[in-house]
């Protein structure tokens, strides 16, 4: 049996060492998310509930954003592959002014959409602290997606430690200024949530000004770099990275959007329910950076082999990288399940005796969240690397079909029904939530499966 297992198992540490730092990175990331959820639960579950909100509009908007950069990375890793250093540089500078543009029009699009939050049904208390929020939230998009881009460009190159610095970085100025803004200390004024966004506004500017100076001075980058000048944009390129972008987008946006039904609907049975389930996603967001990190390394070492059109190395590399997230996944769910109770309480504080009797409710709301989650982590974890591999083959347009159906015609409705018209309530919600998760990760393999058994095939024939 191990010895079986032998043509994947001994690709782990090259893929490790390809994706720890985006792990790093994207953990780092959480954890100060982590830090902010901490923070701001100590002034009250309203409180809490008001990021969990003004996120949950974020969050949407980001995606689109995130996901449609990531067509640069894919594009990158084939030229790359082919030794391509020209084509490569076109990918990067074209990919680079389409992911400005979005981010000016996600960051409108953001503040427009403000008003909304006092026409969905949430709890008044929330939505007023919520409001602030999220408009410092949404101009942080701006220079989020510009960082995307560069980012996306120098991991598809395989270097992947210099977003893994800026984000670390980032984070470690983003907590500093979330201590004194939120609480008000030294000259800083006591602002609360919005304090909050202010800091994650100010280091994702640091974020994108690191990578952009890292990229411009370092020497791994100089072939790309060096004597550009500025010429008019090639249309076909720019269709061509829209033509992967915008698919690659629409799958991050379903899921995102999957997730923040949820916020949503835990809004309507209450603040309580509504913490309760930002605790749970929080706690499952760091878990599945790991996923995220594995996803980037399926796709830059997919892209490469696509590039050298070794497609049988594709497949064995690829299925190395989802036996990797397998085994992560298992520990994952048992640590969730030992740990259901526990793991709330770092939220918040029990110690408030005008908070208490809502403490407990949304402690024990949590921990019933987190044994769903403990179950989900092996389906979430495998879609989000598979489609990774996906990207790396650059097929974007069933999965984003897959993504559509799996999310938004079967997990949701099974979402809403569970949790507004029956009595398990949030837990219900998470029900859909992993019903969701699981379709998606059976059928996106199955279309992995299906794809790189045909290129096999065809190269064995002599079809290109």
């Amino acid at each position: 049996m191990l010895q079986a297992l032998t043509p994947y198992t001994k690709e782990f540490r090259f893929n490790l060492n390809l994706a720890y730092p985006v792990i790093i990175g994207l953990l780092g990331h959480t954890l100060v998310q982590f830090i902010d959820n901490v923070m701001v639960g100590q002034l009250g579950t309203a409180e809490l509930a008001a990021v969990s909100l003004g996120n949950s509009f974020f969050f949407v908007a980001m995606s689109l954003g995130i996901g449609f950069s990531t067509a640069i990375t894919p594009l990158i890793a084939e030229s790359d592959g082919m030794k391509n250093v020209l084509q490569g540089r076109n990918v990067f500078f074209h990919g680079l002014i389409l992911c400005f543009v979005l981010g000016i029009f996600l960051s409108v699009g953001v503040l427009m959409s403000k008003p909304l939050l006092f026409q969905m049904g949430q709890p008044d208390e929330v939505v007023d602290l919520a409001f602030p929020y999220l408009q410092w939230v949404g101009i942080s998009l701006l220079p989020l997606v510009g960082f995307q881009a560069f980012k996306q460009f120098s991991e598809g190159l395989s270097y992947t430690r210099p977003a893994m610095y800026a984000t670390l970085f980032g984070n470690v100025i983003n907590v500093i200024l979330n201590y004194f803004l939120i609480f008000g200390y030294w000259i800083f004024p006591e602002m609360g949530v919005e304090g909050a966004a202010i800091g994650t506004l100010l280091s994702r500017c640091f974020m994108l000004l690191f990578m952009a100076g890292y990229v411009r001075w370092s020497k791994k980058y100089v072939a790309y770099i060096r004597n550009t000048k500025w010429k008019a944009p090639q249309w076909s390129l720019l269709k061509k990275i829209i033509r992967l972008g915008f698919p690659s987008a629409l799958q991050m946006f379903f899921e995102v959007l999957f997730f923040t039904t949820a916020i949503w609907l835990s809004g309507f049975l209450g603040k309580n329910p509504q913490a309760a389930n930002q605790i749970a996603l929080n706690l499952s967001s760091m878990t599945f950076m790991f996923a995220m990190g594995l996803g980037v390394t399926a796709m830059i070492r997919v892209g490469n082999q696509k590039g050298k059109q070794d497609f049988v190395s594709l497949k064995r590399i690829a299925f190395s990288i989802f036996l990797l997230i397998f085994i992560f996944d298992i520990a994952f769910c048992l640590f969730f399940l030992l740990g259901n109770e526990y793991l709330p309480w770092l939220y918040l504080d029990g110690n408030n005796p005008l908070e208490y009797t809502d403490v407990l409710e949304v402690v024990k709301l949590a921990s019933s969240l987190l044994l769903v989650s403990a179950f989900f982590q092996i389906s979430d974890g495998l879609q989000a690397v598979v489609l990774g591999a996906l990207r790396g083959l650059q097929d974007v347009n069933i999965p984003a079909w897959i993504t559509f159906f799996s999310y938004g015609v079967f997990g949701t409705p099974i979402s809403y029904y569970l949790g507004l018209y029956t009595d398990l309530g949030t837990f219900g919600i998470w029900i859909g939530l992993l019903s969701g998760l699981t379709i998606s990760s059976a059928l996106l393999f199955l279309r992995f499966h299906y794809l790189t058994k045909n290129l096999i095939l065809n190269s064995q024939h002599g079809i290109t």
